[in-house]
């Protein structure tokens, strides 16, 4: 079926056709039959496939990524898609419009996305009123946290506080998003001074499961600090990684928007840093970037990530995605002899 859809989705802007996909969504979770039907089709329901991770139980490891769902509509609609777990945000202490459209660009010679959203959202007095009216999908469900764009850096850990105390009751882990490209200053948090404070904060705050989430373009010694940190501080995972700002290698005309980059050439790159931090930490490691087949996901798990996420592979393989990975995966531990995704984590370290 998305065979046929895709290249009429392809026909339109990138952020028209992500808001149609959101619209179909809403739709299918809106009719409880209608939902249980998806379920039904794309649920891959084994046993090799749990995770327990950061205090939570994962029935894939297969998630969704932040950005997708950020105002935290179609929690439900993702999950009957076969998903393990799924990432709401980047939610923001107040409600943003984003940068100015275009801002969401294909490069489909490269299977690929920049986006320069600017953290577009609701707020967190929304979405944190969204999330608690529930009830929430039987899947872990995180809460991705930003700064405010208007916010001064100096005030940064009460920003990310007001939105936690929002989300709180709701998220079953919360991610310290400081390495978006698209918010002015953003990234300059990801060093540790400011860092620790944003996190001690939170911490001090009884956010719990807590995770920080790193950008693909921090120095090796500025992943390895944020690692020591992490773990000083108690932190429960590591995100790897964010968006990149690097254009290399890539063909499609679209390359020079500027934004973050997802997608198949973060692939490599993405592994290569998950294997670096969890060569660092005994914290679970969320792999993030280029997943797009269970040969994908599985190079992450094996370099030691307990989870992944991705966003970009579904806009290119479709609502299948999640099932056709975990049913990959299935084949991957049995040719490997592992008994489990868990037995798989960090093979290759």
């Amino acid at each position: 079926m998305y065979g046929t859809l895709k290249p009429l989705l392809f026909q339109l802007p990138a952020e028209t056709a992500h808001t149609i996909v959101h619209s179909l969504l809403r739709s299918a979770q809106s009719v409880p039959p209608v939902l249980a039907g998806v379920d039904r089709w794309y649920g891959v329901d084994d046993e090799r496939l749990r995770v327990r991770a950061f205090d939570n139980a994962f029935p894939n490891p297969v998630g969704v990524a932040a950005g997708f769902d950020k105002n935290a509509h179609v929690p439900h609609g993702l999950a009957a898609l076969g998903f393990g777990h799924l990432e709401v945000g980047g939610v923001t202490a107040e409600r943003q419009p984003g940068n100015p459209r275009p801002r969401m660009f294909r490069l489909p010679e490269d299977e690929a996305v920049i986006n320069r959203m600017g953290f577009n959202n609701d707020g967190a007095d929304a979405v944190g009123a969204r999330l608690d009216a529930g009830p929430l999908p039987d899947v872990p469900v995180g809460v991705n946290i930003g700064k405010s764009k208007s916010t001064p850096l100096e005030d940064a850990a009460d920003d990310y506080l007001y939105t936690y105390e929002r989300v709180a009751d709701a998220g079953d882990y919360f991610v310290v998003n400081v390495s978006s490209p698209n918010t002015p200053g953003l990234r300059d948090l990801q060093h540790s001074d400011a860092l620790e404070d944003i996190l001690t904060t939170l911490l001090d705050a009884g956010a719990s499961p807590l995770l920080v989430k790193f950008s693909p373009d921090l120095s090796r010694d500025g992943i390895a600090a944020g690692v020591d940190l992490a773990e000083d501080l108690g932190l429960d995972g590591i995100i790897a990684v964010n968006t990149t700002t690097e254009r290399e290698g890539l063909q499609h005309p679209n390359r020079v928007e500027d934004g973050g980059l997802s997608g198949a050439p973060l692939r490599d790159r993405a592994t290569d840093t998950v294997r670096f931090v969890a060569e660092r930490t005994d914290l679970p490691v969320v792999g993030v970037g280029g997943v797009f087949t269970a040969e994908d996901a599985y190079a992450k798990i094996r370099a030691g990530a307990s989870v992944v996420q991705l966003y970009t592979g579904m806009v290119y393989r479709g609502p299948s995605i999640a099932t056709d990975i975990n049913r990959g995966l299935l084949e991957l531990l049995e040719r490997d002899g592992f008994d489990s995704v868990a037995e798989a984590v960090g093979a290759d370290l």
